[in-house]
């Protein structure tokens, strides 16, 4: 007897049985109308049997030919507004309404129409021939009422089909002007698998964009069966069908600023038919469950990533939170009114716009722009939904809670604190204008945030709170937040209620990993001590302080943006087909003030096609000038055009910032960030996450860090990010290495590395020769044991990462490595793909421009999923803690130690010697005693300067190489000219009595 066999015909028939046993109606192919798109006896037989009256009326008048002419005025009107919009509102035909489907009621008031919804017909067929041109099918379509909703093209992995080439299948051979397949027409196409599934509402040949479908990126063991089982079992099962239908699927209005042709930029309008990914479907079921079984007064906290679709989630919760009822029989639903607020100043245009559209009945929604006023008359009036600011939080909590015998859902989106600490610097603004305290009054460490407030605010109020629900959204929850909104979990720990981590948008393609291409920079310097006498100071605010001073002198400001210019024009300004913008962030207000113009300067030198724009509240004063600056006053934008729309032309390529545009900014375009900031904690995941919006062309960005560590930066993410994606790769060496340890395994030879070379970097050479030489090489790794088959393939994934992004800060050009990595690159995807996975994408052809352009990963970065534990409110040292003070002798002791040249005690004696002979030149005195400008007495100083090291060279080598290292030389100049120009006249201490 021949054993059972599992075939894709199988898992069709598995799927179907299930269906049939829920109360699925089994179809034939035949009964399919392939010209109207309909099944038409399933239409007649649900209108005949809800709408007997309407459907006699309608015979009347058409007779025998009744059918036929509904059909058709149906399959018109689904032509012209789209099956969904058919199906909530119906259609007329000769003054007779007509209903395509019934909505479960909210309550269980009306038993007859519960008897209707249970009239709604499902049907089920399998292999459909579709086609008006050809005979083609697919393996499966649903149909409700006669309609067609979903399609599903199947594949088994036992018989080595995967999800992927179901998607293919969409793509090459389902071809989108074939009526089932035309926009809005049938609603959703899934690709499923045993193990994943994908969907997509809009096919469109080559671009169709797949979105996963799964529990997360592995679908967990089902001990039952297939991995893939929710699909059939749940999500096509009548209730959460018709659940969907009515509350979720929704064609969403889409409107994008792009810098047009006409040299301008326009508004892009363009319609999407939302279909919920499963985590957004999830959550908003769950905590309807959940409150449905508590009632009012409880909260729950939602930890979901950039990249989960927060504000389409936030609508769907809004919109059935405001027709709840908690019990079938209630008859007043659970929440007199949903509040959402949002972390933005001004109303945050995206979140209000979604939630409007997915008004159904005009009113519901009620977006609150003008004064508190409005917005306790709308709170008092019980309106369905209320959107507004954070800023009226104290308003909505003191309105709320004077009405303990009204119920109310307040939904908060991530409390991102752009604008935390703005009074707070306003008020220091006033009081100090001096350089030492320039980064200290923009500092908003200390500073509660809004979102500290709220949770103050909410803490305060907790005991009359009964009568208020809490729903918190965010991607990075703070240890108050966990305490305030979290649920605790077996181990007794405060947990989200539902969480769409960073590790699975990422791995889902959603957003980019902005640790993957991460470099940093150190700075050195040395400063001397010119006071008499030594002094106490705080020393970690001294620390900071003198560190600031350095890093504002013209010397450090102009050597750093000539460093980032020159790796934006190298690498950033050709990423993103040639669109990829930049961010500098920057410690406080006068920094950016002084990048700016220090850009400005660097760019006219070098004639670049582009200017910057800062970013930063209130005015500033320079104190080296004591000119104002304000951020209008230095962009000069026109009228009515704000910093985000003007990066988006060509005029505008760099961003500066301080303190702003830090979070909640989403500007695909940006490709680089450079850092000259401390960074840490929820505000290091906050600023970074600029970075990781995808779009066509972008798929990899670039951080350059000059203050931050990578391990640092990688302890802030670990809380959040539930993994470890950082390596210290910054040694450019460690390809040369790799390179040797790939070449010990003899699978080619330097000689067919050079030959693919000739034919990969010559446009005229016939491609398909690559082949021969990429199949000899994966021939010879196919003879090795496992083990090494994938420690090779290991090495040459390194090997690649590394270059793709090392690459891009390169100060050395190396032809042989070029030609190394692009065989690399190219060999690995020609290796076996792993037991048991498929690669997410095979790329058929070779751009060389493109690739060459934007230096891109391929590949994804192996993740350890651990969960972050954050410290418990309040834990450290009680009572006051005394800042350490320290002299200031140590404290330029410090800062050596970790800046400085270590210069020895016989340096420091010369050191003093070159200095006296400094003031001892007489030309050098003569010049500064003159009438000259500054220009010319800074260049004759650092000329005599030169000269006295130049003496070293045979004497004090040592020395006079660390002198002649171009940031210390730089430093030492400054910071001598500095205390030169106070007093050149001084008299040569060895001279004095």
């Amino acid at each position: 007897m021949t054993p059972a066999h599992p075939t894709e015909k199988k898992f069709e028939v598995h799927i179907e049985a299930h269906l049939l046993a829920s109360g699925y109606i089994k179809g034939q192919s035949a009964d399919y109308d392939r010209e109207l798109c309909l099944i038409p006896t399933e239409v007649i037989a649900f209108i005949s049997a809800t709408q007997p009256n309407a459907y006699e009326q309608l015979q009347m008048q058409y007779g025998g030919a009744t059918d036929d002419n509904l059909c058709r005025r149906l399959a018109k009107e689904i032509g012209k507004r789209g099956t969904l919009d058919v199906l909530r509102k119906g259609f007329k035909d000769r003054g007779c309404s007509f209903k395509l489907a019934y909505f479960k009621p909210v309550s269980g008031m009306n038993p007859d129409h519960l008897a209707l919804y249970q009239q709604n017909r499902f049907t089920i067929t399998r292999q459909l021939f579709y086609s008006t041109l050809n005979n083609n099918s697919l393996d499966v379509a649903l149909f409700f009422n006669g309609l067609p909703l979903i399609t599903c093209e199947l594949k088994n992995s036992l018989t080595g089909q995967f999800v992927e080439e179901a998607i293919k299948q969409y793509r090459n051979d389902r071809d989108p002007k074939e009526a089932l397949f035309k926009f809005k027409r049938c609603l959703v196409h899934f690709a499923v698998s045993n193990e994943k599934v994908a969907m997509t509402t809009r096919l469109a040949g080559g671009k169709t964009r797949f979105l996963p479908f799964n529990k997360d990126t592995e679908n967990p063991v089902n001990p039952t069966g297939f991995r893939t089982h929710y699909l059939w079992e749940d999500i096509l099962q009548h209730d959460t069908l018709l659940d969907l239908l009515e509350n979720y699927l929704h064609v969403q209005i889409n409107s994008e600023k792009v810098y047009g042709k006409g040299g301008k930029l326009e508004e892009v309008r363009s319609e999407v038919l939302i279909f919920p990914r499963y985590h957004q479907f999830d959550v908003v079921r769950r905590l309807l469950s959940q409150v449905k079984n508590e009632g009012e007064g409880h909260s729950y906290l939602i930890q979901h990533s950039a990249g989960s679709g927060k504000s389409n989630s936030i609508a769907w919760l809004a919109h059935q939170l405001a027709s709840l009822y908690r019990k079938e029989y209630d008859q007043h639903r659970l929440f007199d009114s949903i509040i959402v607020v949002t972390d933005r100043r001004v109303l945050d245009k995206q979140l209000q716009d979604t939630i409007k559209q997915f008004e159904q009945t005009t009113g519901v929604v009620v977006p609150i722009t003008t004064d508190s006023a409005a917005l306790r008359d709308a709170i008092e009036a019980k309106k369905d939904i209320i959107i507004t600011t954070l800023q009226k939080f104290g308003v909505i909590s003191k309105t709320t809670a004077a009405h303990p015998g009204m119920r109310y859902a307040v939904i908060i989106d991530e409390a991102h604190s752009s604008q935390s600490g703005e009074s707070a610097k306003h008020l220091n603004q006033a009081l100090h204008t001096d350089l030492e305290h320039a980064e200290a009054r923009d500092d908003t460490s200390d500073v509660p945030t809004l979102e500290d407030k709220i949770l103050e605010e909410i803490r305060l109020r907790s005991k009359q709170q009964g009568h208020i629900s809490y729903f918190a959204f965010t991607a990075t929850p703070k240890n108050k937040t966990l305490e305030l909104f979290g649920r605790k979990n077996t181990d007794g720990k405060p947990v989200a209620f539902h969480v769409y981590s960073m590790r699975q948008a990422i791995e889902e393609k959603f957003i980019l990993d902005v640790l993957e291409n991460y470099t940093t920079f150190k700075r050195y310097f040395k400063l001397t001590k010119t006071a008499a006498t030594d002094q106490e100071f705080e020393k970690k605010k001294a620390l900071r302080l003198l560190t600031s001073y350095v890093d504002l002198q013209p010397h450090a400001i102009e050597t750093k943006s000539r460093l980032m210019l020159d790796h934006f024009i190298d690498h950033t300004v050709n990423a993103i087909e040639g669109r990829g913008r930049a961010m500098l962030v920057t410690r406080s207000r006068l920094h950016a003030v002084k990048y700016y113009l220090m850009f400005r300067k660097v760019i006219a030198e070098m004639d670049l096609p582009y200017q910057p724009l800062v970013a930063f509240s209130g005015e500033v004063i320079d104190p080296d000038t004591d000119e104002k600056h304000t951020e209008n006053g230095l962009n000069a934008l026109p009228p009515k055009v704000g910093i985000p729309d003007a990066l988006k032309t060509p005029d505008y390529r760099i961003l500066i910032a301080a303190n702003k545009f830090q979070t909640g900014f989403d500007e695909p375009l940006l490709h680089t960030m450079y850092v000259d900031k401390k960074l840490g904690g929820v505000g290091a995941v906050q600023t970074l996450s600029r970075l990781n919006r995808t779009m066509i062309g972008k798929d990899s960005c670039v951080v350059i860090d000059y203050v931050n560590e990578a391990d640092e930066i990688l302890a802030s993410f670990q809380d959040y990010y539930q993994t470890t994606l950082l390596e210290d790769t910054t040694d450019p060496n460690k390809l040369y290495d790799l390179q040797q340890q790939i070449m010990e395994f003899e699978l080619f030879l330097t000689e067919d590395v050079d030959a693919f070379a000739v034919i990969f970097f010559d446009a005229k050479q016939p491609q398909e020769m690559l082949q021969p030489l990429l199949d000899a090489a994966r021939d010879q790794w196919r003879q090795r044991e496992m083990a090494e088959c994938e420690e090779i393939r290991g090495l040459l994934n390194r090997f690649s990462r590394l270059y793709g992004f090392l690459s891009q800060i390169l100060t050395f050009e190396d032809v042989e490595l070029e030609k190394f990595y692009v065989f690399c690159r190219l060999l690995v995807r020609k290796l076996d793909r792993r037991e048991g996975t498929l690669p997410l994408e095979v790329l058929d052809a070779v751009d060389l421009d493109s690739f060459r352009i934007q230096k891109t990963y391929e590949g994804s970065v192996a993740l350890e999923r651990e969960d972050g534990e954050l410290p418990a409110v309040g834990e450290g040292t009680a009572g006051f803690n005394e800042e350490k003070t320290d002299l200031l002798s140590s404290i330029i002791k410090t800062l050596n130690d970790t800046h400085g040249l270590n210069l020895s005690e016989d340096d420091k004696v010369d050191m003093q010697s070159l200095k006296d002979n400094i003031y001892k030149h007489e030309d050098l005195r003569s010049v500064f005693n003159a009438d000259n400008p500054a220009s010319v007495r800074k260049m004759k100083f650092d000329e005599v300067l030169d000269d006295i090291i130049l003496e070293f060279v045979h004497t004090k080598l040592d020395l006079y190489k660390k002198l002649k290292q171009p940031q210390a030389n730089r430093t030492l100049k400054d910071m001598w000219y500095s205390e030169y120009q106070r007093v050149p006249q001084r008299p040569d201490p060895a001279n004095q009595p």
